[in-house]
């Protein structure tokens, strides 16, 4: 609003001494000199202040963005609803960004995956929106419409660590399922597979609010993220209501496992989290 009213000061301003530079050059003299005069050093002053508001409300260089989904906000139908998605992206997770560059303003830029490790020690609002913000970047790319998802499969390298690590891919999902039961993991949070420092190994965790393993103190170590699922509320209780299990087991249909595969790879080689976008 404030933005709006100075473009609209600045413009009445500019008609307001075009008119009087209008009137003054029916005058001869040394009057109609010294009205041109101001004239021109008002409109210089009112091209002057529109320029400043526009700076002053540009964007800091380093502020984290909302990223945009990467499908239309129905393509997870029927298992996650249109309305739960726009609210969820253009809401919730625009109010994360919102709070985390209001958190870090002036302070040294760092990546959204960066900012994790030490997240809790920052404090509340660094934890919660930074983690919020990480959270659901990474959600967003793990699942794609279902038939497409239909056609995914865990890679080789990811099998095997599925297999080694729970014995298959259906014990998996029902030790997964069981973790994001309301009973286990009660109130908000979200429930991950991770890969373990040594990239040898896969682990279920499961991690309160916006938490998440990368963040020192949330878990016995920090893991590395490669599939995680958001069991707050507002991501299923407009379909969903208190069905939390039937949103999980209903999740799968959507899971992305080129891309959860991929973000296996990544971190085995690199013994690090999966940057994001935003």
């Amino acid at each position: 609003m404030k933005f709006t009213a100075s473009l609209l000061a600045a413009a009445l301003a500019l008609n307001q001494v075009q008119a009087w530079s209008s009137l003054s050059m029916k005058v001869d003299g040394p009057a109609s000199s010294r009205r041109a005069f101001f004239s021109q050093g008002a409109a210089a002053t009112a091209a002057a202040v529109a320029g400043t508001v526009v700076v002053a409300n540009q964007k800091p260089a380093n502020a984290y963005e909302l990223p945009d989904l990467p499908y239309p906000f129905e393509a997870l139908e029927p298992y996650i609803d249109a309305p739960t998605m726009k609210i969820h992206h253009d809401k919730h997770h625009a109010t994360y960004v919102a709070n985390i560059n209001k958190a870090t303003e002036g302070k040294p830029a760092v990546s959204l995956l960066e900012l994790q490790a030490n997240a809790i020690e920052a404090g509340a609002a660094v934890r919660n929106n930074g983690g919020g913000h990480y959270n659901h970047a990474f959600f967003w790319q793990e699942m794609a419409p279902a038939d497409a998802a239909s056609k995914t499969a865990p890679s080789p390298q990811l099998q095997a660590l599925i297999d080694s690590s729970f014995g298959s891919l259906d014990e998996m999902k029902k030790q997964f399922e069981a973790r994001a039961a309301p009973g286990a993991l009660f109130g908000s949070g979200w429930v991950w597979i991770c890969v373990n420092q040594a990239g040898d190994a896969l682990k279920l965790v499961g991690t309160p609010n916006q938490d998440n393993p990368l963040m020192k103190g949330a878990a016995d170590e920090i893991m590395f993220p490669i599939l995680g699922l958001d069991v707050w509320e507002h991501a299923y209780y407009l379909k969903y209501q208190n069905r939390r299990p039937e949103y999980v087991s209903n999740w799968w249909n959507v899971v992305n496992w080129d891309k959860v595969s991929e973000n296996c790879a990544y971190v085995v080689e690199n013994h690090a989290g999966v940057p994001v976008q935003g």
